[in-house]
């Protein structure tokens, strides 16, 4: 039995609460499979979609949405594995898939990312750091200052390595090793979404993208790697919303449960230590009480935080959606100026 509260938009309750993030998830699922339906078949005049599947909430969630709006005949879910990726991964994307009835095509990207030398570019950035660091064997993470509710700390990452007998070792990362890290590491992002665009061209598919409104607005996601899609059915939804559309689709518990992790780093960062810093319910809470414009004491209140909690969420809030601005930029046309 659903005990959850939920409330339309133009409903919400006038006393600020956690009960602001509610979705009737029902009607959400209709309205977005309503508009995906003809986006997909009439507007891009597509066959169906093809979605990369990685075992996640997010993915999972795009996947049983874009079923219900075209059927799963029309669908292909692609699993793009690398020699880094957590085995469960795979296994959850074909579960799911399997009861869905969808279709799956299996690419390894290993080769294709020794052929960029992404592995080599990443691993010599982290040798200049940690001159102990070698591979094969070790494990390797980019981590923020964790537990933003308590500590004013900057958006400085960490590099965390771990040796084969469990030694771990942990230095602020410079500028440019860090630079260097994220451009090798995106390959991998930008490597799946030509694989995607491989198969939905050969299909005559869309991509469909699997992006929330936390990835999106702070700037969690790769120009041209995740982000390069035909349509994003999910962006306007918190990550807390998104797990009341999973449990309404009856995605497997298995899935739900899962801490979301980056799965980009052999040392297994999760989304919170190496962007979020805060969990997701908090800040999703936070951030809705910030967009309506609620006073931070009622939001404070509402979440028994300390207004001075509030205010260092709110301020990571804006300096992420300043700095990733760029990646939200579409192409600066030389004509406009």
């Amino acid at each position: 039995m659903n005990t959850r509260q939920e409330f339309p938009k133009s409903e919400l309750p006038k006393e600020f609460s956690r009960e602001w993030l509610n979705i009737d998830p029902e009607d959400e699922t209709n309205r977005i499979c309503g508009k995906l339906r003809p986006l997909v078949l009439d507007t891009l005049r597509k066959q169906g979609g093809v979605v990369g599947i990685s075992g996640g909430i997010d993915s999972s969630v795009v996947l049983a949405l874009i079923v219900k709006a075209v059927g799963a005949e029309r669908v292909l879910g692609v699993l793009m594995p690398e020699k880094e990726s957590d085995l469960d991964s795979a296994r959850l994307a074909k579960n799911l898939a399997d009861m869905l009835g969808v279709n799956t095509v299996t690419e390894s990207i290993s080769d294709a990312l020794e052929g960029f030398s992404c592995y080599k570019r990443r691993d010599d950035a982290i040798s200049r750091v940690i001159p102990e660091y070698h591979q094969p064997g070790w494990a390797t993470k980019i981590v923020l200052p964790p537990d933003l509710l308590h500590q004013d700390a900057m958006n400085v990452y960490r590099l965390v390595v771990t040796s084969p007998d469990g030694n771990e070792i942990s230095k602020r990362l410079p500028k440019d090793e860090y630079q260097q890290i994220v451009a090798a590491s995106n390959l991998k992002q930008r490597s799946r979404m030509s694989i995607l665009y491989y198969h939905a061209e050969a299909r005559n598919y869309a991509v469909i993208g699997t992006a929330n409104k936390n990835e999106h607005d702070l700037g969690f996601f790769v120009k041209w790697g995740d982000g390069g899609v035909d349509i994003s059915p999910i962006l306007h939804l918190y990550k807390t919303q998104i797990f009341q559309l999973a449990k309404y689709l009856n995605i497997p518990d298995e899935i739900r449960s899962r801490i979301p992790t980056t799965d980009t780093y052999p040392g297994g960062s999760t989304q919170e230590e190496f962007f979020y810093r805060v969990p997701f319910e908090i800040l999703d809470t936070i951030w809705i009480g910030y967009e309506k414009g609620v006073n931070i004491n009622e939001i404070a209140n509402a979440l028994e935080l300390q207004t001075e909690q509030v205010s260092r969420v709110i301020s990571d809030i804006q300096s992420k959606k300043r700095a990733t601005n760029y990646l939200r930029m579409p192409p600066v046309e030389l004509g406009q100026y």
